[in-house]
């Protein structure tokens, strides 16, 4: 059977118990009405399925790791697709490759991403504490610049959940999925920020915790607080998206299984920090361990990165990609640009830092 993406909604499983139940409409203006991640345009070339065999990705080691010493070890991480590459704020995961489908997947998909992460600090060096290594698919590297939020972007994957036994043993937050953005602050100045869902673990040999489980996050409210949305009992894949709409909201949906996101998937919407978003620049993913040279991050294994948009009258596709045969070459943001961009807000708690 031929894999094809799936350019339209369908059914999916319900997200019991959360419907509806956390929307936040603070923010500036009238609130819009949220739509469902995955519907519009698709937008091919900035998305990935992982069907070719061939499907590879150079290290280019030693990583950055700008968060600890303001170290950038260039030339960075990349894929043989050039679509995929390393964050330079805390650098490549260890292990990034093409692996079987796991069971449950996308029909027909025979490929998926894996990466996980053991040396996640200063290369040659241990902190015997939390860290995270950073995947980004950089859209706007093949776009030749952001997307405005007037072209009403959306990004959806989906993410595999292993066994809970196969997770590392650690109570604390294990994966994210990201979005990088460019967005107007409480000050009325623009600058980079990173609404995200944060898979966290559960282990039932820390206090107070009978059995292993996941909890879903999302990352945040109108004050920056990340919000604790939902018990996760049971493994597999999961469905995640977010949507961004004219207003500046960011609006979240999940759900259990690999069907497309449907308006029964709704978590919340808002405007996290207080910011309104302005343009989306890329898709990303956060993965975490406790950095002591031993112990590794939990494999994750992520399918169908995808971007979507919805032009509104007026508005072309071809818009977004003329500004890079106009503009040639798309320039990488500076370090001085990106310093938060794969956290937290300044001041703020990050949830992979806990």
């Amino acid at each position: 059977m031929t894999y094809q993406p799936r350019f339209q909604t369908s059914g999916s499983l319900v997200f019991a118990g959360v419907v509806g139940c956390l929307i936040l409409a603070t923010g500036p203006g009238n609130a819009a009405e949220p739509f469902v991640p995955g519907t519009g345009r698709f937008l091919k070339n900035c998305s990935d399925n992982f069907e070719n065999p061939n499907w590879g990705y150079s290290y280019n080691l030693p990583k950055s790791s700008y968060e600890q010493d303001e170290r950038q070890r260039g030339p960075g991480g990349v894929s043989a697709n050039r679509l995929w590459h390393e964050g330079a704020m805390r650098g490549t995961p260890d292990v990034v490759k093409r692996v079987p489908t796991p069971p449950g997947g996308i029909l027909g998909s025979t490929g998926a991403l894996m990466m996980a992460t053991k040396m996640s600090g200063v290369p040659r060096r241990t902190s015997n504490k939390q860290q995270q290594d950073d995947l980004l698919m950089k859209v706007d590297r093949v776009l030749g610049g952001s997307i405005p939020v007037a072209y009403q972007p959306s990004c959806t994957v989906r993410v595999y959940l292993p066994p809970f036994e196969k997770w590392e043993n650690r109570t604390g937050a294990s994966f994210g999925m990201r979005a990088d953005c460019v967005a107007r602050n409480r000050d009325g100045e623009n600058e980079h920020y990173w609404p995200g869902m944060f898979f966290l673990f559960r282990s039932k040999t820390s206090k107070q915790i009978e059995n292993d489980h996941a909890k879903l996050t999302v990352r945040a409210d109108h004050r920056g607080r990340d919000v604790r949305s939902h018990e996760i009992r049971e493994p597999g894949w999961w469905t995640l998206g977010m949507s961004f709409t004219q207003d500046g909201q960011v609006h979240y949906y999940a759900s259990a299984g690999i069907e497309d996101l449907t308006e029964d998937d709704y978590l919340m919407s808002g405007f996290p920090y207080g910011y309104k978003t302005l343009a989306f620049d890329n898709f990303f993913f956060n993965v975490a361990n406790w950095e002591n040279g031993r112990s590794w991050s939990t494999a994750w294994i992520i399918d169908d990165p995808q971007v979507f948009v919805n032009p509104l009258e007026g508005q072309s596709v071809a818009q977004l990609y003329r500004r890079k045969s106009q503009n040639g070459r798309s320039k990488q943001p500076s370090v001085a640009q990106r310093k938060n961009s794969f956290g937290r807000r300044s001041g703020s708690q990050d949830p992979l830092r806990r």
